[in-house]
């Protein structure tokens, strides 16, 4: 399995028990979803790894407590520290309406009320306070938050996300 077949579900911060057990920090609004899990890719020594679960079951809200098959001590689970959690893309739920996945819009154009078509999403930056849309305009890089006020609609059928942004906003970067 390629990294770029799977999405992110959380990371390994903690071990829970003596028996090999860990938490695992959700990335995800509905953890409750992710509990009845077989199995999850684990990013070991740059490779991902398939893991078989015994049994999980939600802790403190988003963390997920997880005992995984042939992890039974505390130094297995010691080398788990920090790892990351995929799953294919394929177990994603379906999104309609103008809920999207990040991975989902990459290449979708974007159309301004006010300006027209600014541009092609090529990255979205999560890496900042407020979600970005990285997009190339013809060389320029364009940057718009991604604010649920500034989302009009997402249209699947033409690949196209319609924003209304602040009047100004797109000029900046031309």
């Amino acid at each position: 399995m390629k990294k770029e077949d799977c999405f992110y579900l959380g990371k390994i911060v903690s071990k829970f028990s003596f028996k090999g057990e860990v938490l695992i920090k959700l990335d995800t609004d509905e953890p409750e979803s992710y509990v009845k899990m077989e199995s999850v890719f684990i990013n070991y020594n740059k490779n991902l790894v398939p893991f078989f679960i015994e049994k999980s079951s939600l802790h403190k809200s988003d963390l997920l407590r997880v005992k995984f098959e042939d992890v039974d001590s505390e130094e297995d689970a010691d080398d788990l520290m920090k790892a990351e959690i995929y799953l294919p893309l394929s177990l994603l739920p379906k999104l309609d309406g103008d809920k999207f996945y990040f991975h989902e819009v990459i290449g979708f154009k974007i159309v301004d009320t006010a300006f027209g078509e600014v541009g092609v999403i090529k990255h979205i930056n999560d890496s900042t306070a407020q979600a970005l849309f990285e997009i190339d305009r013809d060389g320029i890089e364009v940057l718009i938050p991604m604010n649920d006020e500034f989302i009009d609609r997402v249209d699947r059928k033409t690949n196209t996300v319609f924003v209304n942004t602040p009047e100004g906003l797109i000029d900046l970067y031309l």
